[in-house]
């Protein structure tokens, strides 16, 4: 996504591993067949202390996890390994020094992107965050934070291209990005940096993990013409898919079946009024209008 929004919302979400270490930690608690009121006892706290430990929205306090996981019948090597595991949880991630010039909401969602295995974002005003170029990225985020300093911005611009490795690594999530053909109109930059843009997307699209579908103005109205969005799913059996979209001032992250299943249909009806082939001849015959 962009995070070029100036907004400050306060809407987060928590570390891919916190989430996964919460949903163990509920489902421990209901194999063992402890109410919340009985692990809340144990704890001494409330049972909305306990079901926000386990909706990890709250850090996990290896003391906590311990006194837990012992009430419910845990033995020590599974107790020492959870704890050892909750501790990684809340260590900051690589993204933690960029604190300075993250948005809180935005921190969650470096999280996800690091830990999913499919992203699937739609974009209706700028290129996807992950496909930037530099100059490309300068501009974008330059339009959204006015009164940053230039170290401000050149700091955001490094975090941002910092995200994109995570496409070359060796167990590269696949990216299935959705376009609206404005954003090829769109002029961030200059023609130069259009240019330089537009091939950097025909140049990824040709990778096996990565898709760029970009639906024409010819497309009409569709069912995705709203806000952006990006839908995560992972590996790990405890986490739900998810969906992470931007308003002015924040961003939401959506978990329920319904709502992830809704922009789910849409990114896929989106996909289906495009082509690859398409996509290209769309994306060369911009290239050549900004050369």
């Amino acid at each position: 996504m962009s995070e070029g929004r100036s907004g400050t919302g306060s809407t987060s979400a928590p570390t891919v591993l916190r989430m996964i270490l919460g949903r163990r930690l509920q489902e421990r608690r209901q194999n063992a067949g402890v109410s919340l009121d009985d692990a809340a006892r144990a704890l001494h706290v409330k049972p909305l202390t306990i079901r926000r430990l386990e909706k990890a929205e709250v850090g996990l306090r290896p003391l906590y996890v311990q006194i837990l996981l012992d009430a419910y019948g845990a033995g020590p090597r599974e107790i020492e390994e959870f704890v050892a595991l909750a501790e990684r949880a809340n260590e900051p991630g690589w993204w933690h020094p960029y604190r300075d010039v993250l948005p809180g909401w935005f921190s969650g969602y470096v999280s996800l992107e690091t830990g999913a295995r499919t992203l699937r974002t739609y974009e209706p005003h700028y290129v996807t965050g992950l496909l930037q170029t530099p100059r490309y990225a300068r501009g974008v985020l330059g339009g959204g934070f006015p009164n940053d300093r230039d170290e401000d911005l050149d700091r955001r611009v490094d975090l941002r291209l910092r995200r994109q490795s995570l496409l070359e690594r060796d167990d590269a999530p696949t990216l299935w990005t959705v376009l609206e053909e404005a954003v090829l109109h769109r002029m961030v930059g200059g023609p130069e940096v259009m240019r330089e843009q537009i091939d950097r997307l025909l140049e990824v699209s040709e990778l096996e993990h990565v898709s760029v579908d970009i639906v024409p103005f010819t497309a009409g109205a569709h069912v995705g013409a709203c806000a952006p969005f990006t839908y995560f799913r992972f590996e790990e059996p405890e986490l739900p898919d998810i969906v992470y979209t931007e308003i002015l001032s924040g961003a939401v992250y959506l978990d329920q079946r319904s709502d992830v299943a809704a922009h789910l249909e849409a990114h896929n009806r989106m996909s289906l009024l495009t082509s690859d082939t398409d996509s290209r001849a769309l994306l060369n015959r911009m290239r050549k209008e900004y050369s």
